[in-house]
């Protein structure tokens, strides 16, 4: 099993786009795909787009990242007292 986070992609210089993940930028090959172009969301796998996807489905996947992090946070304290 493979986890992918969907990346904005902000920039295309040939086979190769920079993507923004949170605030962070990253390398990554778009040999694998077509028709890719900037400001579409794509799924990363060890440096390759993998598939194309819509923002709406980005977006959502974010949101749950995003809940698990915070849910994840709230949760950390007590564990550190187990």
């Amino acid at each position: 099993m493979c986890l992918s986070i969907p990346s904005k992609v902000i920039s295309i210089n040939g086979d190769k786009a920079v993507v923004s993940v949170g605030g962070t930028t990253y390398e990554a090959s778009l040999q694998m795909l077509d028709n890719v172009n900037v400001g579409d969301y794509i799924l990363i796998h060890t440096g390759f787009a993998i598939q194309k996807i819509s923002e709406e489905e980005a977006l959502e996947t974010l949101k749950v990242f995003e809940d698990f992090d915070e849910l994840n946070n709230s949760i950390k304290p007590e564990l550190d007292n187990i």
